[in-house]
């Protein structure tokens, strides 16, 4: 397990550094008390379908250096106002239906944000980092923009799960190369909407995968 930067720590950020770093997040933590209850209850419905005992749930953020430059990709939702450029806002897609859109309560925004934070990041149980191959990273960061416009919470065809904001992390990292090998959920946990990520993002560009 690679030990979560100390953001009281002065970052090492010369030319040639890349890292790409995982935070396993724990669903709802931070004091989202609703999202941890419906995670429970959706995951104790799943346990007892798939006839296994229930799971840790855990929610993925990427922490990307390179160049001596520092980004946070996260998929956050509800959009909390209009300004994304702030935020570095590259999608705002629909939750749960297109027809709500309107709505921003109902609007999910996936950021690329130079210098961002990435809320509740102190309660991370897991930060490693998958690749430090700036080429890669680089990919990751361009990739954001062909990240595809789907519904959070409505299942996809070809992966069979619902889209969530850790399929936008295994899209982004399958689709640019990267090895799933040293990226999974801490403790045997589950990290729902991974696996339909890594369908769509091998169904849309194929590559081989690299360290």
């Amino acid at each position: 397990m690679s030990r979560r930067p100390d953001p009281s720590e002065p970052a090492d950020r010369s030319a040639d550094e890349a890292r790409v770093i995982v935070h396993w997040i724990p669903l709802g933590a931070g004091g989202a008390a609703a999202v941890r209850v419906s995670g429970r209850i959706y995951e104790g419905v799943r346990a007892i379908t798939e006839r296994r005992r229930p799971r840790d749930l855990y929610h993925a953020a990427l922490e990307i250096v390179l160049s001596g430059e520092r980004f946070v990709i996260e998929n956050a939702w509800p959009s909390p106002d209009s300004d994304i450029a702030s935020r570095g806002v590259v999608l705002e897609g629909p939750v749960w239906s297109s027809h709500l859109c309107r709505l921003r309560m109902f609007r999910y925004e996936v950021r690329r944000w130079k210098d961002g934070t990435i809320p509740d990041i102190d309660h991370a149980v897991a930060s490693p980092t998958v690749t430090d191959n700036a080429d890669l990273a680089r990919r990751i960061l361009d990739a954001a923009n062909s990240i595809p416009r789907l519904t959070w919470g409505r299942r996809v065809a070809i992966g069979g799960e619902m889209w969530t904001s850790n399929s936008v992390i295994s899209y982004l990292l399958t689709v640019s190369g990267v090895s799933l090998s040293s990226c999974t959920p801490p403790g045997g946990g589950r990290a729902p909407g991974w696996d339909v990520g890594v369908c769509v993002g091998r169904d849309r560009a194929p590559v081989s995968v690299s360290a």
